[in-house]
């Protein structure tokens, strides 16, 4: 994992090279060189913790490693970086960055490193997603330039969609290593066990919690939607794009359906350069 060699050592990493994987990739692209740089920065910095808390090191390690990032962003702050954090420490004082965004984001990942979460109830599920979504959300939107007010709401309700939609997509995958987000309030309902993430994926209920929470999902999007639609288009342009993105993944998703077995969902390329194409150029 490359992004995590940060955590050891200071070698300058490709921000741009990280992130050209991501579903974000093409919405960062569209940006002037300043925002688009930042964007790539603050996205490794999310790799990068993300990689620790997904690592198979013993769960210590992983939190010494969040807890040198804590450090690592005070230092930043400080004015005193290292040198792989140079440029992000640069956007974070153009941009007016939020030192408690970036910690928020260490502790959503301290979170999964601290233990395997199943079934979590439906507070620590939407606190869950705060840090690990909208917290980098409220990153994103200072650098869109987007006032307070919106701004926030829109890092709010979007993180969320897209936290959502993550979950759905990937309930195999995370059951897989003995992880199930789904919430403890909706499986119960249905009468689902939540002894392990296993036995919660092979139920026969599931597509029900599966569905209610795709709505959840659509309401935040519809939420996020209604800001920016009041917002200058100009501002809003890179979040359509991660919107519209996500959107189509999460429709994907309900089209295919939860029941067993399940397949993978994959992303239409065709549509996700429509959608492109849409915000940025009309």
């Amino acid at each position: 994992m490359a992004v995590s060699n940060l955590v050891v050592d200071d070698t300058q990493t490709d921000a741009a090279a990280v992130t050209s994987g991501s579903s974000f990739y093409l919405a960062m692209r569209i940006l002037p060189a300043a925002q688009r740089d930042a964007m790539y920065q603050v996205y490794a910095f999310c790799r990068a913790v993300d990689d620790i808390a997904d690592s198979s090191l013993p769960r210590a390690e992983r939190a010494a490693q969040l807890e040198r990032w804590r450090a690592d962003i005070d230092d930043c702050y400080a004015g005193q970086p290292r040198d792989s954090l140079r440029a992000l420490t640069r956007h974070i004082h153009t941009f007016h960055l939020r030192r408690e965004d970036f910690h928020e984001m260490i502790n959503g990942m301290a979170m999964d490193a601290a233990a395997d979460i199943c079934a979590p109830d439906e507070a620590t599920l939407d606190l869950y997603c705060d840090r690990v979504a909208s917290a980098a959300g409220r990153l994103s939107v200072r650098i869109f330039g987007m006032p307070e007010g919106p701004g926030h709401d829109l890092a709010h309700h979007l993180g969320r969609a897209l936290q959502l939609t993550n979950i759905l997509r990937d309930i195999d995958e995370d059951a897989e290593i003995n992880r199930c987000y789904l919430p403890y309030e909706l499986l119960a309902k249905e009468g689902i066990a939540t002894s392990s993430p296993a036995s919660v994926v092979d139920d026969a209920s599931l597509p029900r919690v599966c569905n209610a929470l795709a709505e959840r999902a659509k309401l935040h999007f519809a939420k996020a939607d209604a800001i920016m639609d009041a917002s200058p288009r100009q501002q809003v342009r890179a979040p359509r794009i991660m919107s519209g993105v996500y959107r189509c993944l999460l429709d994907r998703t309900v089209e295919r359906g939860f029941d067993i077995p399940r397949t993978k969902v994959s992303k239409p390329k065709a549509k996700l350069l429509w959608i492109v194409a849409r915000y940025a150029f009309f």
